[in-house]
């Protein structure tokens, strides 16, 4: 998390850098602020400090042109402030469009992404184009969330039955990574994401992939593997597109072997680490909603080759 806040101040979205030169802004004042009133105080226990034999000193009654300048600088200082407050906000967070980009549902304990204009679903791996401002509805399946790009974008509460919305223009292709930032169970720690930016062309081909139905299973394991996934309960909780799973309490497996992570970035999706997890997910995640299917090795085997298929 440490990382994660560093990198807050190397934004890398133009939202992100009116707020980074908001917050030099306001440090800068409060650091002139508390120089100010240091020093003042450091004069004034030296300049009038009591010496031996001095007599007590005369009560002084007010100096009214000393209490109109200190009524009057921070009365000034304040509305500085908000100027810039109100011009930041009104640049970062415009009004949200009543058919939003991206809608990102936070779930305990990982995130779906919806593409609702192009028509597809994933999960925890976000890709947007470089150089588009995005309006993201934020929401939440359970309880309360909290989405942050520290590079990319502030924080934005995800409340059940209460979207929220927020702006992301990213300037840098790059991979970017992301949190949940409010205490939501027992995962909480692994409830992580990554923002992808590609160029508009590699945006447009992920998109294109992201839209097929999944291809067919190859035969042999694939084909195997398939079968196991259809007549267990793995339908009931995951949707793959083109076939008869539908499911909505875990993620769109739809191109699930094109994702660079699996479990909310707890792991590199690897044929290895997918086989762990199929074995037992609650060993590696404890507390998730994957339960374990106690399938057999070979079981494994086929359901994790019918998954690497899924591009």
């Amino acid at each position: 998390m440490l990382a994660i806040q560093i990198a807050s101040f190397d934004p890398h979205s133009s939202q992100a850098v009116r707020l980074v030169q908001f917050s030099i802004f306001i440090y800068t004042i409060c650091a002139a602020v508390l120089l100010l009133v240091t020093g003042l105080v450091s004069y004034a226990v030296i300049r009038f400090r009591g010496r031996p034999g001095q007599p007590d000193p005369t009560p002084g009654y007010g100096r009214v042109k000393l209490e109109i300048a200190w009524t009057l600088g921070p009365f000034i200082l304040v509305i500085v402030i908000f100027v810039f407050t109100f011009r930041t906000a009104q640049a970062v967070d415009p009004p949200a469009p009543a058919s939003p980009d991206l809608v990102i549902v936070a779930h305990q304990w990982w995130w779906e992404v919806r593409y609702p204009r192009a028509g597809f679903t994933t999960a925890n791996e976000i890709h947007i184009p470089i150089g588009k401002d995005l309006a993201f509805r934020i929401e939440s399946a359970d309880v309360i969330h909290d989405f942050w790009v520290p590079q990319l974008a502030r924080k934005m509460d995800a409340i059940p039955g209460h979207p929220s919305n927020i702006w992301i223009e990213a300037n840098r292709i790059g991979t970017y990574l992301g949190a949940c930032s409010e205490f939501c169970g027992a995962e909480h720690g692994w409830m992580r994401f990554r923002v992808i930016v590609d160029s508009q062309v590699d945006y447009d081909a992920w998109e294109k992939q992201q839209a097929r139905l999944a291809a067919d299973p190859s035969p042999g394991l694939p084909a195997e593997g398939f079968r196991l996934f259809h007549e267990e309960t793995c339908v009931r909780c995951h949707t793959v597109d083109g076939t008869e799973a539908k499911g909505d309490v875990g993620p769109d497996l739809t191109h699930v072997a094109s994702r660079q992570r699996i479990a909310a970035e707890l792991l590199a999706n690897t044929p290895e680490n997918m086989t762990r997890w199929m074995t037992d997910p609650q060993a590696i995640k404890p507390g998730c909603h994957m339960p374990n299917m106690q399938f057999t090795g070979d079981q494994v085997k086929a359901v994790v080759a019918y998954l690497e298929e899924l591009r």
